[in-house]
């Protein structure tokens, strides 16, 4: 491509030191991953840490010949449903025959005594990661933009159009009902993670519960689908992998749609908006949210006419994640300071629900 994307060869994700609080024994992991990986030397891997993490940690294990990725639970109090390794293994095993942006898993071990809980390694996919904003030095025009933002409303459509049955996958939900489940779900969630410094969604969780509409469909629900969980090609910034499987399930896609929009933070969105922006979807050419679930719509075949439930549960559902990840803080579980002002979101959020709602 043209000069426009800058040298994004340049731009590949990197991670970083180990937090004290993430580390393990390499020594274990290693000797674990002779027995269980196929072609893995003796030698004990360059073990870093990537940038997320808010919920499920990943790491890159650096080796001469290769790199691997492993993905963790997070050590503390965690959601009973959250955090399953297994799923989310087999989740991804089970699709990428047919949905070929899915990373290839290698191992998967159950055993706690190696680091300290469940995990699975995989190999690792090279290319770009957008985070925040665009590093310094990478540019992207408002054409290639468009484009990028194009891809991934493409992505997310194939994504949902996989048959289910075909890939092996039906037996991993649980059916119709998904709408009121999610609803239920994430308010109980809310409830148990609330801490005393946030508003406490009454209002909004009530409005949810009498404004569901039944399911519309049943596909894959990725349930974290944003762009820092895509890869992208260097070379023309097309979708290559779609990462973090941990929310995965069966449901109504229309949910997963919402969940996404919630993330698509735009230019002209106020202050308080901004907070959860953590992808560069404010950029000149862009689509805004109205335009992506038109152009998503269009091309399934569906209304995009009565949006305000998906919309809400979306930013709800955001609130609850920011709401779960700030309780570990406010308790102690975690000193990431990242999250110490997790809660000022989760308070604009239960106002920004209520408007679009029009809750008085």
């Amino acid at each position: 491509m043209s000069s426009s994307i800058g040298t994004a060869g340049g731009f590949a994700d990197e991670p970083r030191e180990l937090r004290d609080e993430d580390s393990f024994d390499t020594d274990a992991l290693q000797v674990w991953l002779h027995r269980h990986v196929p072609g893995m030397t003796v030698d004990e891997p360059h073990v870093r840490q990537f940038p997320g993490g808010a919920s499920n940690l990943t790491y890159l294990l650096s080796y001469p010949d290769r790199e691997l990725i492993l993905r963790r639970p997070p050590a503390g109090t965690k959601a009973a449903s959250a955090h399953d390794m297994v799923r989310e293994f087999t989740f991804q095993d089970r699709l990428r025959p047919v949905f070929p942006q899915v990373p290839e898993v290698l191992a998967l071990c159950r055993d706690e005594s190696v680091i300290g809980g469940d995990f699975y390694v995989m190999e690792r996919v090279p290319g770009v990661i957008l985070r925040g904003d665009l590093p310094a030095g990478l540019t992207l025009d408002a054409a290639h933009a468009s484009r990028l933002g194009g891809s991934m409303v493409d992505t997310l459509v194939a994504l949902h159009e996989v048959d289910v049955a075909a890939a092996g996958l039906a037996d991993l939900g649980r059916g119709s009902g998904y709408v009121t489940r999610q609803v239920s779900g994430w308010s109980d969630r809310f409830r148990r993670a609330r801490t005393d410094n946030v508003p406490d969604f009454g209002a909004v969780m009530a409005w949810l519960d009498s404004n569901q509409p039944p399911d519309v469909g049943y596909g894959i629900v990725h349930g974290d689908f944003r762009m820092d969980n895509l890869v992208l090609d260097p070379s023309d910034f097309s979708v290559t992998a779609l990462l973090d499987w941990e929310l995965a399930t069966l449901g109504d896609p229309l949910m997963d749609l919402g969940s996404a929009m919630a993330y698509w933070v735009e230019a002209a969105d106020d202050e308080g908006m901004q907070m959860a922006r953590r992808q560069p979807s404010n950029l000149p050419g862009m689509p805004t949210r109205e335009e992506f679930v038109a152009r998503y719509c269009d091309a399934r075949g569906l209304s995009s006419e009565d949006w305000t439930f998906y919309e809400v549960f979306g930013l709800f559902r955001l609130a609850v994640i920011a709401q779960q990840i700030y309780y570990r803080f406010h308790h102690g579980q975690t000193t990431n300071p990242a999250f110490e002002n997790f809660w000022m979101f989760v308070a604009y959020a239960e106002h920004r629900c209520r408007r679009i709602a029009g809750i008085d």
